[in-house]
């Protein structure tokens, strides 16, 4: 097969002018060089794009590209942190309604890297459902705690800055699991990575290298959002947790990996917002729990700030607008769902999304409460709560999503990812 060279490619990438968040591609076809681009030439950007799919935008953005195989979700599995830190932790500093508005009574939290845990979470895998990592065509490596390389490179010395690349903690994991050769992305969208991750798989990975029936694509997602905590904040520092996930994406007539779930669409993009709601900052003297659940201090930590009012806000109407343009794309009507598993931000926000879908006519059961002991686990939270509904979902699923956009920018992301079970999947689901 002749392989398209990096200059092809970065040509087929979007337009550069489009391009607020880059992935980043290595692979042993492109004789070791690393190539960036985006695929935000692809996204609906805003309505009045009226009944444009997906697949149309990205026909703009990849004309060579088209065509994906029919994909499906064949397993997930989820590696959780040892320590566990519960929310008396907080004492006085916990907002009074903190548990009714999030759902959360305890978190996460680990000392160990990003890749510790997504390498946590293959290996799970392995033991779980029996994978063979030589028959993994392509890695795409999410994290959403991993600093964006322009905010570190304005507070962080050049070090954290080499720490902070995507791309080389992608290739890290390959190494480690034993597969270097194997081609990896490296990405952060924040709490909509998942969903981004699903996209950047069935419009470019699989396109591009091709997926043979008994190959599959790994996309793990590792959160270790505890490392850029400000645990003295009184509206962030009790909410998120730290959590790895490993999703294995095959074609729909794979003969070793069975597909439970055919995707039939995910996106995500990002749309203006009022304002600016999240960004990062150099602190010195940053209070961190330490081993032993006791408290320490950190001498200098880039920690993230976050308008936690304004995105709660914004976060459910940003979740049924995702959804709504999903099921338009695809011609399907609200009333056909069975299942939607939003983004777990918090179990009050869920509860108003949930009210929102019910506006576009959506009458499915709406997964919600289910990260009590793990808190807000970003992008983590869709893959967590399918594999924890495993059993329960048939149908039409959607799972929308919402999050913050660039740091410093007055933008939000959102995202969905729209699933029909398989009859295999039924079948297993009535065996267990």
């Amino acid at each position: 097969m002749n392989w398209p060279t990096g200059a092809e490619l970065i040509g087929r990438f979007a337009r550069p002018a489009e391009i607020p968040q880059t992935v980043g591609l290595a692979c042993p076809y492109f004789s070791g060089r690393r190539i960036s681009g985006s695929v935000d030439g692809a996204h609906r950007r805003n309505k009045d794009l009226g009944n444009s799919s997906a697949s149309t935008c990205m026909q703009t953005a990849f004309p060579s590209m088209i065509g994906p195989s029919a994909l499906g979700v064949a397993a997930i599995s989820v590696y959780e942190p040892q320590r566990s830190l519960d929310n008396a932790w907080f004492a006085e500093s916990l907002p009074q309604k903190f548990v009714k508005h999030t759902g959360t009574r305890a978190r996460r939290i680990s000392d160990r890297s990003e890749v510790d845990l997504a390498y946590g979470a293959v290996r799970r895998l392995q033991r779980e459902w029996g994978v063979d990592l030589r028959q993994c065509a392509a890695i795409v490596y999410v994290s959403p705690s991993h600093i964006p390389l322009a905010v570190a490179r304005r507070l962080a010395h050049p070090d954290l800055v080499r720490r902070e690349q995507l791309f080389c903690s992608a290739r890290r994991l390959a190494r480690r699991l034993g597969i270097p050769a194997c081609p990896v992305y490296g990405m952060n969208w924040f709490c909509s990575g998942y969903s981004k991750a699903l996209e950047v798989v069935r419009r470019i990975v699989v396109p591009m290298l091709g997926l043979g029936r008994e190959q599959f694509v790994l996309v793990t997602v590792a959160s270790r959002i505890s490392r850029i905590t400000d645990y003295e904040c009184a509206s962030t520092g009790a909410l998120f947790g730290d959590l790895a996930s490993a999703t294995l994406i095959a074609r729909c007539d794979s003969p070793v990996y069975p597909v439970h779930f055919e995707i039939h669409d995910a996106f995500a993009c990002r749309r203006p917002a009022p304002g600016a709601y999240f960004d990062f900052e150099l602190r010195d003297n940053v209070l961190f729990p330490d081993a032993s659940a006791g408290r320490t201090r950190v001498g200098s930590r880039i920690v993230f700030r976050l308008d936690g009012l304004n995105i709660a806000d914004i976060a459910p109407r940003a979740m049924a607008s995702a959804l709504e343009s999903c099921l338009r794309s695809r011609g399907l009507p609200s009333t056909d769902l069975q299942f939607v598993v939003p983004h777990q931000a918090g179990s009050a926000i869920v509860r108003l999304a949930a009210m929102k879908f019910e506006q576009l006519g959506v009458r499915a059961s709406v997964i919600n409460d289910v990260t009590s002991q793990i808190g807000n686990v970003s992008s983590c939270s869709i893959p967590f709560a399918l594999r924890h509904s495993w059993h329960t979902l048939h149908g039409w699923i959607a799972c929308p999503t919402a999050a913050v956009g660039a740091p410093g920018k007055a933008e939000v992301s959102q995202g969905c990812i729209l699933l029909r079970s398989t009859p295999w999947h039924q079948r297993a689901a009535r065996a267990s």
